[in-house]
């Protein structure tokens, strides 16, 4: 047994709950070793967040419960299975989570030195919500992550050196966009007047929108992506990114090392602090209904991701005064058109927070329209192609 895996195994106890960090840059060289001290105790509870990729050292069958509010990605297998419970909670009410029934007592993560002690790397996220909670941090070190989080050092008296990170964080594979996605985006781009704040999800979508951009523009996301390093390099990134989390490659950790560009999400989730000012939020869907809502959550037979921070910044652009909230998608999916009569899931973002639905073939104001209009703006911009 390595010293890392008595300091962890010594951390947990019978019945506690702990916080697994997310993100590209998750403790994942700490998964056999927290499993396999989870598996002596039979009743530890495990919190999973956003986790592109799952470590198979991480054994989800040897904690007595799981829980996320992300449950696609590296989670996907694990929650259909029912090894993995899946609570429907957008970001922004995460942290409310973390201090009420899920809050606890250890956060596993992976930290960065910095002047004054550690701070996170890649990724903020809830993770700072999960200290204010009272958890302490076992914390792997990396000194291959870029220093990126905006906020003050972790207090040394909360913090436990359990391990060192001897990789950078993961990759994101770059989404390449095809044509469909080129021409949603043309759609897209003269709708953002200079000096917008922008936001964008992760999808094929979201990059060819930001190669698209001729004025500079505010990028104020969840996830920031690696096109906004080009997006820097045309001179058309008016200021430093807000984000909660990195998306990227080594190239965007190259360009975020230094930079205090991330941030908890109690901060960049704040519909409050988003609707001030004019706020474009671009996001995709799985299915868009008749009425205009919007499911993320998968088809009927399979699951792709969770909630995550889809109906936050819907709903903040749908009240931001000269912003909107925009629904991007391909007119159809596998051959099945995307927009349909009844969701196959509950919605994610209702319809009063989606103003404008763009596909390849055009563009749908839904503002102020009455629901019989909104049925027949969709219809009209599916070509009567309805699921």
């Amino acid at each position: 047994m390595t010293p890392a895996e008595m300091a962890l195994s010594g951390l947990l106890r019978p019945g506690m709950t702990v916080a697994f960090g997310d993100g590209f840059g998750a403790p994942l060289s700490l998964a056999g070793q927290l499993s396999k001290a989870a598996a002596e105790h039979g009743d530890v509870r495990l919190i999973l967040g956003w986790m592109p990729h799952l470590d198979p050292a991480l054994d989800l069958g040897a904690f007595g419960d799981v829980r996320t509010f992300m449950p696609g990605w590296g989670l996907r297998a694990g929650t259909e299975s029912g090894l993995v419970r899946f609570a429907p909670v957008s970001l922004s009410g995460v942290p409310a989570l973390l201090h009420g029934p899920w809050r606890p007592d250890l956060l596993v993560a992976t930290m960065v030195p910095v002047p004054g002690g550690f701070a996170f790397g890649s990724e903020v996220s809830w993770q700072r919500a999960a200290i204010a909670a009272g958890a302490t941090v076992a914390s792997v070190v990396s000194g291959h992550a870029p220093r990126a989080d905006a906020g003050d050092p972790v207090p040394p008296e909360r913090l436990v050196v359990v391990g060192h990170a001897e990789h950078p964080p993961a990759v994101m594979a770059e989404q390449s966009p095809g044509p469909r996605h080129e021409a949603i985006a043309a759609l897209i781009a003269p709708l953002i007047p200079a000096g917008a704040r922008v936001q964008v999800g992760p999808s094929p979508i979201a990059t060819a929108l930001l190669r698209a951009l001729h004025v500079p523009v505010l990028i104020d996301s969840g996830l920031l992506p690696e096109a906004v390093v080009d997006l820097d390099e045309r001179g058309l990134l008016a200021g430093d990114p807000v984000a909660a989390y990195l998306a990227g490659g080594p190239r965007l950790y190259e360009w975020a090392d230094g930079r205090a560009l991330l941030h908890p999400v109690e901060f960049t989730h704040n519909i409050g602090r988003l609707m001030a000012g004019a706020f474009f939020a671009v996001n995709t869907a799985v299915e868009v209904d008749i009425d205009g809502q919007v499911n993320v959550e998968g088809t009927a037979t399979s699951l792709v991701g969770g909630l995550g921070g889809h109906p936050d910044y819907a709903a903040a652009a749908a009240r931001s005064v000269g912003g909107l909230s925009i629904v991007a998608v391909t007119s159809e999916h596998n051959g099945r058109p995307t927009l349909v009569r009844r969701l196959s899931r509950p919605a994610s973002t209702p319809s009063q927070d989606v103003d404008v639905v763009v596909t390849e073939d055009g563009i749908a104001d839904l503002r102020g329209l009455s629901r019989p209009e909104r049925h027949r703006a969709l219809g009209t911009l599916w070509r009567g192609r309805i699921a």
